[in-house]
């Protein structure tokens, strides 16, 4: 039986949540503009890395729980020096990356393609590795509310980021799908832009001006065990076509280039945290509790992992139809044709899609 109040924080209207949201994007400007003096290359042997909320980073939580980029630096003959920043949205972590406030950016497929795009013959900037295979759900509390069809404008759908995060995408993909191309983004008007954590807060709380959430694990899962009314209308699978990798990590050409031996450290640490995650998913549970603190039952979790919709893999799987998807509406101004376009051409990419 699972405890509410220890996996989420009540609220009590969407203005306190969305005033709460401005405070944390504050927040998170001073911070990236403190550490982003002076915005330059770092040097060998240091490595800034963006993540955001959710399971789909848990490689970067085993990753930071074990120690695994300090310990494959030192086989490259360096002590890397690692930092982990949390953001939300896949908009902040591209400010981040193009500003130099960070060296890795830890985001979905919809905030690469979008910065792929913008930087294509500047800054270059591509995917190193994905982080594994996971459904998203799109999550109402609207009874009223079965499918993307039956959504009005008196629903409001957190997303990370509007317009911009995978959610969003896969969103627009289930538009132009059921309503065409043209319509594509028909559904951006009711999205806000909103933390998975305080989403899902929302959910369970009901009484917001929030009714759906397109979410991702834990915070899917502690949703519809939340509240009985909470219920999935869309899965992010049914968009893909089957299992996908929505998250990605995503470096410059430049850092790439300028620090060869610690982005070596970096690939090994996190395929050692992949092969780590699939062969114990018990302990890579408990790295996860560690490292972000969580409160959610660890039964849960440990159902989340064994799923057999979920796998951790570096190697990126059905990720191409999205940007193919985004060129064909217009949304990117570059059709990427194959996953080498977009991913830096690394051994763990063959194979990928």
């Amino acid at each position: 039986m699972h405890n509410k109040s220890k996996t989420t924080r009540p609220f009590h209207s969407g203005n306190t949540l969305r005033r709460k949201w401005f405070s944390l994007t504050v927040a998170s400007a001073v911070l990236l503009s403190g550490i982003g003096l002076p915005a330059m290359a770092q040097a060998e042997g240091q490595l800034r890395i963006a993540q955001q909320f959710g399971i789909v980073y848990l490689l970067l939580n085993v990753a930071q729980d074990q120690k695994l980029i300090e310990k494959h630096g030192k086989e490259e003959g360096l002590d890397i020096k690692v930092e982990y920043l949390q953001l939300s949205g896949g908009a902040a972590v591209n400010d981040a990356l193009l500003s130099g406030s960070v060296d890795v950016a830890g985001a979905g497929t919809g905030p690469l393609f979008t910065l792929w795009d913008r930087t294509k013959g500047r800054q270059n900037v591509r995917a190193v590795l994905a982080t594994g295979n996971f459904p998203y759900y799109l999550i109402s509390n609207n009874p009223n509310v079965k499918s993307i069809a039956d959504l009005t404008d008196k629903d409001r759908i957190a997303i990370p980021a509007v317009g911009v995060s995978v959610q969003s995408r896969f969103l627009q993909q289930a538009s132009a799908e059921l309503w065409g191309d043209k319509a594509y983004n028909r559904l951006d008007k009711l999205q806000v832009a909103i933390p998975h954590p305080e989403a899902t807060a929302a959910i369970i709380s009901g009484g917001t001006e929030i009714t759906t959430h397109f979410s991702n694990s834990p915070f899917q899962e502690q949703a519809l065990a939340g509240n009985p009314k909470a219920h999935i209308i869309l899965n992010s699978y049914q968009v893909t076509g089957g299992p996908n990798s929505p998250v990605v990590l995503y470096a410059t050409e430049k850092f790439r280039q300028d620090n060869p031996r610690t982005y070596r450290a970096f690939v090994n640490a996190i395929a050692e945290a992949a092969d780590f995650a699939s062969a114990h998913p018990e302990a890579a549970a408990d790295a996860f509790i560690r490292v972000t603190k969580s409160r959610i039952d660890r039964e849960q979790l440990l159902g989340i992992l064994k799923s057999p919709e979920v796998s951790f893999s570096i190697t990126p799987h059905n990720t191409l139809q999205l940007g193919q998807f985004l060129y064909r509406v217009g949304a990117i101004k570059h059709k990427p044709e194959s996953v080498k376009d977009y991913f830096f051409d690394d051994k763990h990419v063959d194979g990928g899609s």
